[in-house]
C-alpha cells in the first residue's frame, strides 16, 4: 500500500499537508477518502484545494489504475459549510462562491475526463454539491442508507458543481426540474431505478463491495477503459466546462447576493421555516 499524507500541491513549491483527506493506493486503486467530520465533509476552499490536487495526483501517477471516492458510513459529504456563510453573514461580510465553485467545478470536471475509471462509493447523506461529486463517478455504488438531496434551493440558491447539468443529462429535464426546485431527497434504490447508480448494497458490505469492483477493473483493459471515457466525455459531456464557468458561477452569483440567500441561511441556523420574498 502506498500511502499519502505529506504532498505537493499542484504548484511544485508548495507543500500540502492533507488534513480533510486521506489518500492511499492499493493493489492500484487510489482511494480518497473525505474524513472530516466536523461539518460532515461539508465543501469549503481548504476541501476543494486537496480534491484539486488527489485528483491531479490520481490522474498523473501510473501506480493508480482505477480511483475510489468515498465519505465516511454517516455521510458522503454535507454540501456546503453553511456554518461558515452563516458567521460570514452576521458579520456583515459579503458572500462569493465564484473561486469555490469554480474550484469545485475543476473537480467535477476532471474526474469525468480522467483518463481512468472513477467509482463512488456513498454512504449516508450526499447533499448539495455532495451529490454533483458523487455522481461525478463513472459507477456510483451505494449503502441502503443513501440519500441524495438537492438542497441548494432551501438557501434560496442553484444548484453548482454541475448539479444541474449532470440531472439533466441523466434524468432528462422534467425530473431534473423536479428535484431541484423541490429539494426532496431521492433515496439510493430511486436513484438506481432512474439509472443514475450502479449498485445498492447492505452498509456493511459497501466497502467490500467498492473494492471488488474497482480491483476488478484494476486487472482490466485500462487502455481500452481510458478511451471509452474519452469517447462519452466527447458524445455526451463535451460542454460541460462552458457550462460551468459560463452559466453556473453566474447564477450562483446572483442568488448569493439576494436576501433570500442570507434568509435561507439564518432559517437552516435558526431552525425555522426560512421566509423568502423572492429578492
Amino acid at each position: 500500500m502506498i500511502q499519502y499524507s505529506y504532498q505537493n500541491n499542484l504548484k511544485e513549491d508548495m507543500p500540502m499537508k492533507l488534513e480533510k483527506l486521506q489518500f492511499v493506493v492499493e493493489d492500484g486503486v487510489g482511494i480518497i477518502t473525505m474524513n472530516y467530520m466536523k461539518n460532515l465533509n461539508a465543501i469549503d476552499d481548504q476541501m476543494a484545494d486537496e480534491l484539486m490536487y488527489v485528483v491531479d495526483t490520481c490522474e498523473n501517477d501510473p501506480n493508480v489504475k482505477v480511483v475510489v471516492l468515498k465519505g465516511m458510513p454517516k455521510a458522503f459529504s454535507a454540501g456546503g459549510d453553511i456554518g461558515y456563510f452563516y458567521n460570514l453573514i452576521q458579520q456583515g461580510g459579503e458572500v462569493n462562491m465564484d473561486s469555490l465553485i469554480s474550484k469545485v467545478g475543476n473537480v467535477t470536471d476532471g474526474l469525468k475526463r480522467m483518463s481512468k475509471l472513477v467509482i463512488s462509493s456513498v454512504s449516508g447523506a450526499a447533499a448539495g454539491a455532495g451529490v454533483s461529486l458523487a455522481f461525478s463517478g463513472d459507477f456510483v455504488v451505494c449503502a441502503d442508507n443513501a440519500k441524495f438531496i438537492m438542497a441548494f434551493v432551501n438557501l434560496g440558491l442553484v444548484p453548482d458543481t454541475g448539479g444541474t447539468y449532470l440531472f439533466v443529462k441523466s434524468l432528462g429535464i422534467q425530473k431534473a426540474m423536479e428535484l431541484c426546485v423541490t429539494g426532496r431527497p431521492m433515496k439510493a434504490q430511486e436513484a438506481k431505478d432512474a439509472g443514475m447508480v450502479y449498485d445498492v448494497v447492505p452498509a456493511e458490505e459497501l466497502d467490500d463491495t467498492v473494492m471488488k469492483l474497482a480491483k476488478k477493473f484494476a486487472s482490466g483493459p485500462l487502455l481500452s477503459y481510458k478511451n471509452i471515457k474519452k469517447q462519452i466525455y466527447q458524445a455526451g459531456l463535451a460542454d460541460y466546462k462552458k457550462y460551468l464557468d459560463e452559466c453556473e458561477i453566474p447564477t450562483q452569483r446572483e442568488c448569493a447576493a439576494s436576501s433570500d440567500f442570507i434568509e435561507g441561511v439564518k432559517a437552516f441556523m435558526e431552525k425555522r421555516k426560512a421566509e423568502f420574498k423572492g429578492e
